[in-house]
């Protein structure tokens, strides 16, 4: 399966949040003996596949409450800390909960899974743009790119903000809030700023 969707051993591992090696230990060394369970689970989504077709009993107790995506569904993870839009919060980068998603859906975006993850906005600087509590996705192979004008999550002083960033002439940034409430800040070295990805979705309670 790997090999018929042009993926590598070491992408599928990232994709798990495993060593690069991971998969590839598994398959030709058989270490470890079996798959954990919620590994199985994330690479059965991710193909569209039966879990049983890697390894998982065929039974399942339906009684037991395991929230498992509709098959073809791949899981991003969430972190557990939210991204600022008002005065900011620490980021520990540690993650929760997941959510599934299309994996053609998110290729039609041209993303990668393994590079993406799910943060909740926490704070109303962003209005209307972004809300309090809205989910937002971010695209952590962005911060390797050359930065364009958009809306990042990034990180300065420790603190884990989610803002709208722009580079000038000058090679300095701009951050911005889009609630005009809350103040921005221009002519901001950009060394002094570590961009964590660019958002490239949202999702909200209506």
């Amino acid at each position: 399966m790997i090999r018929k969707n042009g993926h590598d051993f070491a992408a599928v591992s990232k994709m798990l949040g495993k060593n690069p090696a991971y998969i590839q230990q598994y398959i030709r060394r058989g270490s470890p003996k079996k798959l954990d369970e919620d590994d199985r689970r994330r690479l059965a989504e991710f193909y569209g596949v039966e879990e049983g077709l890697l390894g998982a009993p065929r039974q399942r107790d339906a009684g037991r409450g395991d929230h498992v995506a509709s098959a073809g569904l791949l899981r991003i993870r969430q972190l557990q800390v939210g991204a600022s839009a008002g005065p900011g919060s620490l980021a520990d980068d540690e993650y929760a909960e997941s959510m599934g998603f299309g994996p053609k859906w998110l290729r039609r975006l041209g993303l990668d899974p393994a590079d993406l993850s799910l943060i909740a906005v926490d704070g109303d600087s962003m209005d209307p743009t972004l809300g309090d509590g809205d989910d937002i996705m971010v695209d952590h192979s962005a911060s390797s790119r050359p930065l364009r004008d958009g809306i990042y999550v990034l990180r300065m002083d420790d603190v884990l903000l989610v803002k709208r960033v722009a580079m000038g002439p000058s090679g300095k940034l701009s951050i911005r809030s889009d609630n005009p409430q809350y103040p921005d800040w221009d002519d901001v070295s950009a060394d002094s700023v570590n961009i964590i990805g660019r958002v490239v979705w949202t999702g909200r309670r209506l």
